[in-house]
């Protein structure tokens, strides 16, 4: 069994790292004509993005509940998240495009209400999680069986919905790419969104202090509640030279060793510059739109690494070790280490205002609809 398999599905043809890892074909699954029967009596609800315009093209539509085929499994939806990319793929300025119409929603969790041929590790009435790429916003879904992780009893379906990219996201950055150590610092840029959060947690559990950069006072008191030992209004400290006095300062001039950056544009520069030596700047997203160019003297002069962060192609390509890595997100779920900050729940035929919600970047953590 592969454990969360890869979301992206961009059509790249590269040779694999690892004999065991994810066909192609699994990496998301079809577009909607594909799966849904066109005839039937409507049994089920989705939304329809059949012109990827924006958010207000979406359609709630009644649907024939489709039946699952090989290597598939028939999802009742309970509850699923909103990613930053489940907004872009809507506008058409996502990496992935999927075959048109299709229903938006990467990441959600609910119960198996019937599996396909060749099914054998998953079974009906099992509580599962899956981030598929496409497929969330709706109250029933096909998912490839390959990509639903059971979830061990106690594990809410809200908190699975909001759990697998922000967490599999920010381990894979700062574990495994920055390689982080107890008693490092990190700091953490765009820190009260879902990887932010998700990256101040698994940086305490590793044993880091932790400076977290946030736009508003709010934001700032919530990444201290979830431990932060420090934070940086963005707004009260002016770019360039205010945010890099503030990162100065709350580092007692030395500069963080590992920089979690999922915003991009403007405050690359200036936090790159505050690096310190032997610094990892990690590039984990472009939330803020402009992805940046940077000097690359300024690695030189701080002999500090710019590491990219691709969690869906490490997934893919090394898949025994995303799959040791989700045992032990799990198991640190279990012991109260890690937990999804949770914004706000909606129901999920309020998609459109959530949408709303998170554009207007009020949201704190994850916003999740539930059925």
């Amino acid at each position: 069994m592969v454990l969360f398999g890869a979301p992206d599905c961009r059509r790249r043809v590269r040779r694999s790292r690892d004999k065991d890892a994810l066909p192609r074909h699994l990496s998301c699954p079809q577009s909607l004509p594909q799966h849904y029967p066109s005839e039937g009596d409507p049994s089920m609800h989705a939304w329809l993005c059949e012109n990827p315009v924006g958010v207000d093209a979406l359609t709630w539509k009644e649907l024939p509940t489709p039946t699952p085929g090989p290597g598939q499994v028939l999802i009742e939806i309970k509850a699923a998240s909103l990613n930053f990319p489940d907004l872009l793929i809507v506008q058409n300025k996502y990496q992935m495009k999927p075959p048109l119409p299709f229903v938006p929603g990467s990441e959600y969790a609910g119960v198996i209400q019937a599996v396909g041929e060749g099914v054998t590790h998953l079974k009906v009435g099992q509580n599962v999680a899956c981030l598929s790429g496409t497929g969330g916003f709706g109250t029933h879904t096909l998912a490839p069986a390959a990509l639903c992780m059971p979830l061990p009893e106690g594990f809410s379906h809200v908190d699975a919905a909001a759990f697998i990219m922000i967490y599999a996201t920010s381990w894979h950055a700062l574990m495994d790419r920055a390689q982080l150590k107890a008693g490092e610092t990190v700091l953490v840029l765009g820190a009260a969104g879902g990887v932010g959060t998700a990256a101040i947690q698994i940086a305490k559990a590793a044993g880091a202090k932790v400076i977290a950069a946030a736009s508003t006072d709010e934001k700032c008191e919530l990444c201290r509640s979830i431990g932060a030992d420090a934070t940086i209004n963005y707004t009260t400290h002016a770019l360039p030279n205010g945010f890099r006095d503030a990162i100065k300062a709350a580092t007692d001039g030395k500069g963080p060793d590992v920089i979690y950056d999922p915003v991009g544009g403007d405050f690359a520069e200036p936090a790159f510059r505050s690096i310190g030596w032997r610094g990892r700047y990690l590039v984990v997203g472009f939330a803020s739109g402009p992805i940046p160019s940077l000097p690359l003297n300024l690695t030189l002069l701080k002999g500090a690494s710019l590491v990219g962060v691709f969690w869906g192609d490490f997934a893919r390509r090394e898949p025994k070790a995303n799959a040791q890595m989700m045992a032990e997100l799990a198991q640190w779920y279990g012991q109260g280490k890690i937990k999804p900050v949770i914004d706000s729940t909606m129901p999920m035929a309020e998609l459109k205002a959530a949408y709303a919600h998170m554009g207007s970047r009020g949201v704190k953590g994850k916003l999740v609809m539930v059925n």
